[in-house]
């Protein structure tokens, strides 16, 4: 069992999987800081100075140990309170979209350059054409006179 799973393991898909999961996670990480350190601000400037995350709707009561804003997403989550977060949906949802753009590019590129490499391979295996017959037949004769006076 533990030969299988080392050949299993060792397969190159399996690394490559695991490879990509942890470069995944440290990208997430980084469209989350692009979305919501750079994008999101100048977003909310552009319509007003308003943020995405405090748009919500409080759907039920406050906890009444809440003594916090009620303007406050995080600390209203915090504190246990039902909330609608459709402001901070649209946060993830522009997170998301930036994210699938990223990785679309990513397959463009790499699909692009395997047809490019494909190409390539089919040039450098693709024989020479053969000589038309005329061509043969003249270096049949060229050969045949040489031959000729070298008997000479």
């Amino acid at each position: 069992m533990f030969k299988e799973f080392k050949t299993f393991i060792m397969r190159g898909n399996v690394m490559d999987l695991a490879v990509a999961v942890i470069i995944g996670g440290a990208f997430a990480g980084i469209t989350k800081s692009l979305t919501d350190d750079i994008i999101m601000p100048v977003v909310g400037w552009l319509f007003g100075g308003f943020d995405f995350s405090s748009y919500f709707v409080i759907l039920g009561k406050v906890p009444d140990t809440y003594k916090g804003s009620l303007n406050n997403y995080a600390a209203l989550k915090e504190a246990g309170a039902s909330l609608f977060g459709y402001g901070e949906f649209i946060t993830v949802l522009i997170n998301f979209l930036i994210l699938a753009f990223i990785v679309f590019l990513l397959v463009r590129g790499v699909n692009r350059m395997m047809t490019s490499m494909e190409k390539h391979k089919e040039v450098v295996e693709t024989p020479a054409p053969a000589d038309p017959a005329d061509v043969v037949l003249l270096r049949e004769i060229l050969a045949e006179l040489k031959g000729q006076n070298a008997a000479k």
